[in-house]
């Protein structure tokens, strides 16, 4: 029953592929500095769990309101990664961050 909640409620889905793509980007980055069969397997496995729940989510909602929802949640959780990993921001970067997040919020009210 809960599987069938979670492929059914909206939010569930675009946070689901938010982090799944945050995974990737976090995945890719570790790939950047040693490639191994695991890792490229793991990024694979992600992608795929991500466009799914990609699939899911559109049936329900329209493509501009699934990829905002989408986008500020994978930008909040990669910047939130990169600052718990210890590589500093600058502040160039944070303001980038923010004006995606600003401008997700403006086009998504």
């Amino acid at each position: 029953m809960f599987a069938l909640d979670l492929v059914s409620n909206k939010t569930a889905l675009a946070i689901a592929a938010g982090v799944g793509y945050a995974i990737a980007t976090l995945l890719m980055k570790t790939a950047s500095g040693h490639t191994t069969v695991l890792v490229v397997g793991m990024i694979g496995l992600v992608l795929a769990a991500v466009v799914t729940a990609e699939i899911l989510l559109l049936r329900q909602v329209d493509l501009g309101a699934a990829y905002i929802a989408i986008m500020a949640t994978e930008t909040l959780l990669v910047l939130a990664a990169t600052y718990f990993v210890g590589q500093p921001l600058s502040a160039k970067e944070l303001t980038g961050g923010a004006l995606v997040i600003v401008g997700v919020s403006m086009v998504g009210f």
